[in-house]
């Protein structure tokens, strides 16, 4: 089976696309496990909370991983929470660092910022000097990822047919 992670900054269609990709291709997605853990809690998130929205993620994609049809596309992988992690806290937990060194993917599309922000109470970066900067670091980790990558921009039906080409070339 192949893994297709959608990363990005915050506000980039991830979870569209994600969605989209999935059913063009006839398999499943993994959505992006913080988004219910965050409006289950109650009160601002704490470093510690991330390990645990880690390993919800995780268990979530291997749940996902049982029902896909030989493609599996994950909105997000551990890399944001370390991202976040190291932003927000100044480090990240080397649980979620050691996972990210077991966990191959095949494939990255990273989803630039060329579509409008959405407001939501989960968001925390509206600024575009904040977007760009998220952008700079999801893709120099992409570059080093050793994996391909496809550079996910324009349109939501542009972004669709650039990620449909991209899957295509790794499963085809």
């Amino acid at each position: 089976m192949k893994k297709v992670v959608v990363i990005g900054p915050e506000s980039t269609g991830k979870s569209t696309l994600s969605e989209k990709l999935a059913a063009h291709f006839h398999t499943v997605w993994t959505p992006e496990y913080a988004r219910g853990y965050l409006e289950e809690l109650g009160r601002p998130y704490e470093q510690h909370d991330l390990w645990e929205i880690a390993k919800g993620q995780l268990q979530l994609e291997d749940q996902m991983a049982e029902r896909a049809n030989k493609l599996l596309i994950c909105d997000t992988d551990l890399y944001v929470l370390k991202v976040w992690s190291e932003h927000k806290y100044g480090q990240a937990d080397p649980r979620i660092l050691e996972q990210i060194a077991t966990r191959p993917y095949d494939l990255y599309l990273l989803t630039y910022i060329d579509i409008p922000w959405e407001e939501d109470p989960q968001r925390e970066y509206p600024d575009p000097g904040m977007r760009e900067y998220f952008y700079r670091i999801y893709r120099d980790i992409v570059v080093n990822a050793g994996v391909p990558w496809a550079d996910i921009r324009g349109s939501y039906e542009e972004r669709e047919k650039a990620a449909i080409a991209a899957v295509n070339k790794l499963i085809l």
